[in-house]
């Protein structure tokens, strides 16, 4: 029996799940305070803040790692990849460790996994990072020479999503295209097309619609200005817009669930931004449905944000009626962890090196 320590940390969570083979056995999400959470400068910093929450999870489990025979954590940041399973080397660590492509809690998924693994003198690896990158080249440019766009997004969630919803209609992931919107912290749209995401926004870095925290793509000339008053700590305002812009900066809450509570009680802010965001969302949807030519096999609406009923009540009354749409509530990250691995340790894939 193979028994698997998976780990998922995100902006404001750190979801562990145990596996014994391809069962799922134990699971926990730890929920972390926000005020708390951006007092660390950096996601590395984090690091054993979030270590010692997963030991005590684990310890009230009754679980050491020495039990582990492999620990899996979510890919961070990293330069651009193809689709796999990766062994975390040291090189790995070091480009996460020292942000060299980026800042974002995920980076932490491959440096735990490799401090666990290293305590037990065991193999840590990651799972499609959200820098796979399968980007068509017009989707690359961005309109001005020198900067370029990125392939940053919920890539396991999202390839996981579209291939079982393949398999759920009995049909090839390859010979569908799909539209997939993960709905989190973070707000990723994927358009996927014989089996690649050929064009997507980069969630983790300023681009498409406004999420729960983050700031998404901005009016550039105002953002200049913006940026100019924080000039003296950009570092400390590209973590603000990532962390409390979005709905947080108009409703001090990035909680979806408390702000359809206060919705509820007749709260007529709440009830804009809301819809605002369900109408930013809308329109980067209709951005990729027109790139594949309106030739959409299906609009899938997936992430933590899709158990909320009222708020895909409310998108939904933005998209047009005639679109195929279906509703992944939560994610497949754990169980796409898993899986992954599982294929490299039965020896059905190939382990990829950094």
């Amino acid at each position: 029996m193979v028994k698997l320590l998976l780990i998922n940390p995100g902006s404001t969570s750190t979801k562990i799940a145990v596996y014994e083979n391809d069962k799922m056995v134990f699971n926990k999400t730890i929920r972390h305070d926000i005020e708390e959470i951006v007092t660390f400068k950096t996601s590395y910093l984090q690091r054993e803040y979030r270590e010692k929450h997963i030991l005590e999870f684990l310890n009230e489990a009754n679980y050491q790692l020495v039990d582990f025979d492999y620990f899996i954590g979510r890919g961070g940041l990293l330069k651009p990849l193809v689709s796999g399973t990766y062994l975390v080397d040291e090189k790995m660590y070091e480009d996460l460790k020292n942000l060299t492509y980026g800042d974002h809690p995920c980076n932490l998924g491959g440096i735990i996994a490799l401090d666990f693994a290293n305590k037990v003198g065991k193999q840590a690896y990651i799972v499609d990072p959200v820098v796979v990158d399968e980007l068509n080249p017009y989707a690359r440019v961005s309109g001005y020479q020198g900067i370029e766009r990125r392939s940053a997004f919920h890539a396991l969630n999202q390839k996981a999503i579209g291939k079982r919803f393949a398999e759920e209609h009995h049909k090839n992931y390859q010979d569908l295209t799909l539209i997939i919107v993960h709905l989190g912290g973070g707000i990723s749209i994927g358009l996927h097309q014989k089996g690649k995401v050929i064009d997507v926004n980069d969630a983790a870095g300023g681009d498409g619609a406004f999420s729960p925290d983050r700031a998404g793509a901005l009016p550039i000339f105002p953002l200049i200005d913006e940026a100019m008053k924080h000039k003296d700590d950009i570092v400390a305002f590209k973590k603000f817009l990532i962390t409390k812009a979005g709905l947080y900066s108009y409703l001090k809450s990035n909680s979806v669930m408390e702000i359809e509570s206060r919705i509820k009680k007749g709260d007529q802010k709440a009830i804009f931004y809301v819809n605002a965001m369900a109408y930013n969302i809308n329109k980067h949807i209709g951005a990729l449905y027109f790139a594949a030519k309106g030739n959409v096999d299906a609009l899938i609406i997936t992430g933590g944000i899709a158990n909320n009923k009222y708020f895909t009540k409310v998108l939904k009354s933005f998209l047009p009626d005639n679109i195929p749409y279906y509703i992944y509530p939560g994610e497949d990250e754990l169980s796409a962890l898993a899986s992954g691995a599982l294929k490299v340790i039965k020896g059905e894939e190939k382990l990829k090196r950094y």
